[in-house]
C-alpha cells in the first residue's frame, strides 16, 4: 500500500466528519448561509497566503531541482490563480482586495497557518509533505462529495467546479506522489509524517466549523 493511502486510511474518520459537516452539506445543497461562505472566503484568503509561504519554504529544503521548482511553482500558482478565485467570490460581497488583506484571522485560522509555517521552518521535507497534503486531497474529496450531492446549479456551483477540476486533481496527484516519495525515501519518519498529516486533517475539519459558526475573537 502506498504511504499516502496509509495516511488516508488513518484519517478516514476525519474525512467522514468533513463530509458530514453542515458547511459541506449545505454548500452542496445551495442552502449555506451567505454570511458563512463570506467568512470562509475571508479566512481562506488569509490562509492561502501562508499555504503559499509553506510551499515556498519547502522549496528551499528540497534536495533535487525538479522538486524545488515544482514547490516554488505551486507557491506562485496559489498566489496567482487560486487567490484570484477568492477575489472573484469576494466581489459578490462588495469586498475589495484591500478588504481581504485587512481581514483579521480567526483563532482556528491562526492555529492552522501557524502550524503549517512552523512545520515548514522546523520540520523535515517529509513532514512538510504530509502536513500540506490534507488541504489538497481534502478539498478534492470534499468537493467530489459535494458534486455527488448537488441537484442542479446554484450560487456555490463555481466552488465545486473549481475543486473538482482536472487542473486541481492533477495538482493533488503531484502532492500524493510527493508524499509517497518521501515515505519511501525516509521510512524512519513515518510516525512524524502520520502525526503531521492527522494534525492538518483535524485542522481542515476545524476550518469548516470556523466558517460555519463565523468564529471570531471573544475580546
Amino acid at each position: 500500500m502506498a504511504f499516502s493511502d496509509e495516511l488516508l486510511e488513518a484519517g478516514d474518520h476525519i474525512w467522514a466528519a468533513q463530509h458530514e459537516h453542515p458547511f459541506v452539506t449545505e454548500l452542496a445543497d445551495g442552502t449555506l448561509d451567505e454570511a458563512a461562505f463570506r467568512h470562509w472566503v475571508e479566512q481562506d484568503y488569509r490562509y492561502l497566503l501562508d499555504y503559499a509561504r509553506t510551499f515556498a519554504i519547502a522549496g528551499t529544503k528540497a534536495r533535487d531541482e525538479a522538486t524545488m521548482a515544482h514547490l516554488l511553482g505551486v507557491a506562485h500558482t496559489v498566489l496567482d490563480y487560486e487567490m484570484d478565485l477568492h477575489r472573484e467570490f469576494a466581489q459578490e460581497y462588495d469586498l475589495t482586495p484591500g478588504d481581504l488583506e485587512a481581514v483579521r484571522k480567526a483563532p482556528t485560522c491562526v492555529a492552522y497557518t501557524n502550524y503549517l509555517v512552523r512545520t515548514a521552518h522546523e520540520g523535515s521535507i517529509a513532514e512538510i509533505a504530509a502536513a500540506i497534503y490534507p488541504c489538497g486531497q481534502g478539498y478534492l474529496d470534499v468537493a467530489r462529495h459535494m458534486a455527488d450531492r448537488m441537484d442542479g446549479e446554484h450560487r456555490y456551483t463555481p466552488f465545486v467546479e473549481k475543486y473538482t477540476s482536472d487542473e486541481f486533481a492533477e495538482a493533488v496527484g503531484w502532492m500524493r506522489e510527493f508524499v509517497d516519495r518521501c515515505g519511501e525515501r525516509y521510512p524512519g519518519e513515518h510516525d512524524a509524517m502520520r502525526e503531521a498529516f492527522l494534525t492538518s486533517a483535524r485542522l481542515e475539519h476545524a476550518f469548516w466549523e470556523m466558517a460555519y459558526t463565523q468564529e471570531g475573537w471573544a475580546v
